[in-house]
C-alpha cells in the first residue's frame, strides 16, 4: 500500500490502528492470575463484550456479566452479555447494572473481581443516585452531550449522579480482590476517566460536579440539583474499599497512533505526531490543522515524502443546529471548508469504535474534490457546518466511512496525508 492511492492508504491505516486495539489480540498477556476462590467477570463498554469473549478464550467458561452497547454483543459460554443504549442510558442499562452490583456482592477475600472497562461504560453502567430517575439522568447526559464540556468534566457530574462509578464498582465487592483491565479512550489516559472510574477513587465533590453545570451551561432538572446537593456515594482514592483493587490500561491510543505510523513510515512517509491527546472544538482544531497542512504543502520540494500529520485524544461539538453530526465528521468538514481544494491534501477522521456521535458512521475521509462534489449537489458545506449536519453532507458527497461495531475503542484518530 502507497500514498499513491490516498483514501485507500489512509482508510488502510485507520483499519491499523483499530486492530492493534482488538482486545483478542492482546488482553490475556494481561490476566492475572486465577483466585483460589471465586471468579466473577464484571465490565462495561463498546469493547466489554469482546474482552469477555477474550478472557474466555484464555480460561474457558467464566461466571458474569458485562454490558456493552446496543449491536456490540459477542457470543459467550459463560459470562452474560447485556445490551443497552449508549450514548444516552436506557432502562436495560439500569437493570443490568442492578445485577451486576448484586453479583459482586456477598464475596470474600480469596474471591477475585475481573472488571473489564472501555469507553462507552459512562452511559452504560446506569445506576441513578437517590431523588433522581432514568428520564431525568438521560436528560443530563443529554444536555452534556450538546455542551461543549470536555469528557472529563462531563464524567465529574455522571460520577456524583451514579451508585457504581467513581470507586463504588469496587467497594460493592470489597473485601474480593478486584483487577480492572482498561481500554483507554481518555485524552491522558486518566484511569478515573475511562467509563467514569467504576473501580478508581475520586477526590472531586457534589459541588464540583454542579460547578460543571454551571460552567458550562447545562441545564438540568431541579430534583438533580437537590439530589447532588445532598452528597453522593463517589469513594474518596484513600478509601480501605479501594484497598484490593488494582487497575491498569492495557491498551491506549498511544499505541494505535504508533502501529499506524509504522504502516505509514514502511510506505515511504515522513511522519509528524501531533499527540494522542488533542481536545477542544472540532472545527477550531481543523482549522488549526489546515494551516500546518497548507504550510507544509507550501514548502514541500519536487520529490519530497510525503508528510503525514497524524493525531488522536477526543474533540467535541457545541451544537448550534440540528444536524447529524460528530466530532470527526464536522473536524472533517471544516478541514474540507479550510483547505478549499487544495491540492495533493486528503485526511481521513474516525472514531475507533465506529459510532461518531450518536450515529453509526465511524468519520469522514476528504480530499482535493469534497467540495466539488458539494457544488455539484448544490450543498453548502458552510451551511452544513453551522447547522452540525457532518454526517447527511458527508453521506451525500460520497464520504462517510462505515465500518459497524469494531468491538474496541481507543478514541478518535486523525490523518492529514500532504503528497
Amino acid at each position: 500500500m502507497t500514498p499513491q492511492c490516498p483514501e485507500v492508504f489512509l482508510r488502510s491505516l485507520f483499519d491499523r490502528a483499530v486492530e492493534v486495539a482488538d482486545p483478542m489480540r492482546s488482553l490475556a498477556d494481561h490476566l492475572p492470575a486465577r483466585p483460589a476462590g471465586r471468579l466473577v467477570v464484571t465490565g462495561a463498554g463498546k469493547a466489554s463484550a469482546r474482552m469477555a469473549e477474550a478472557v474466555e478464550a484464555a480460561w474457558g467458561p467464566c461466571e458474569g456479566l458485562v454490558i456493552t452497547r446496543y449491536g456490540y454483543g459477542r457470543p459467550c459460554r459463560g459470562v452474560k452479555i447485556i445490551e443497552a443504549a449508549h450514548p444516552v442510558p436506557d432502562i436495560a442499562g439500569v437493570d443490568a447494572t442492578r445485577q451486576m452490583l448484586h453479583l459482586v456482592s456477598n464475596l470474600g477475600p480469596d474471591d477475585l473481581v475481573l472488571a473489564l472497562v472501555s469507553g462507552g461504560a459512562s452511559a452504560l453502567l446506569s445506576a441513578p443516585i437517590k431523588g433522581v430517575s432514568l428520564a431525568e439522568k438521560q436528560a443530563v447526559n443529554k444536555a452534556l452531550l450538546s455542551s461543549g464540556a470536555p469528557i472529563s468534566a462531563m464524567n465529574v457530574v455522571r460520577k456524583h449522579l451514579s451508585r457504581v462509578k467513581g470507586g463504588q464498582l469496587s467497594a460493592a465487592a470489597f473485601p474480593a480482590q478486584v483487577h480492572a483491565l482498561m481500554i483507554s479512550d481518555i485524552p491522558g489516559d486518566d484511569p478515573a476517566c475511562i467509563g467514569s472510574g467504576p473501580t478508581v477513587g475520586d477526590a472531586s465533590t457534589p459541588e464540583d460536579a454542579l460547578a460543571v453545570l454551571a460552567k458550562w451551561n447545562v441545564e438540568v432538572p431541579a430534583s438533580v440539583t437537590t439530589a447532588l446537593r445532598k452528597g453522593s456515594g463517589v469513594i474518596a482514592p484513600d478509601d480501605k474499599r479501594l484497598s484490593t483493587t488494582t487497575n491498569r490500561i492495557y491498551a491506549a491510543p498511544a499505541q494505535s497512533l504508533a502501529a499506524a505510523s509504522k504502516l505509514a513510515r514502511a510506505a515511504g512517509c515522513d511522519i509528524r505526531m501531533l499527540g494522542d491527546a488533542l481536545e477542544g472544538e472540532a472545527h477550531e482544531v481543523a482549522r488549526v490543522h489546515a494551516g500546518l497542512a497548507l504550510e507544509i504543502a507550501r514548502e514541500r520540494k519536487p520529490g519530497d515524502a510525503p508528510v503525514l500529520l497524524l493525531s488522536g485524544g477526543e474533540l467535541t461539538v457545541t451544537r448550534r443546529g440540528n444536524g447529524v453530526g460528530g466530532p470527526n465528521a464536522e473536524y472533517c468538514l471544516a478541514l474540507a471548508i479550510a483547505l478549499n481544494g487544495a491540492p495533493g491534501i486528503h485526511a481521513i477522521a474516525c472514531d475507533t469504535d465506529g459510532v461518531d456521535g450518536a450515529a453509526e458512521v465511524a468519520g469522514a475521509i476528504i480530499g482535493p474534490q469534497t467540495l466539488a462534489k458539494a457544488r455539484k449537489l448544490n450543498l453548502d458545506p458552510a451551511d452544513a457546518l453551522a447547522a452540525n449536519d457532518a454526517h447527511s453532507f458527508f453521506g451525500a458527497v460520497g464520504g462517510q466511512v462505515v465500518t459497524g461495531p469494531t468491538l474496541t475503542n481507543v478514541n478518535d484518530f486523525r490523518a492529514v496525508l500532504i503528497a
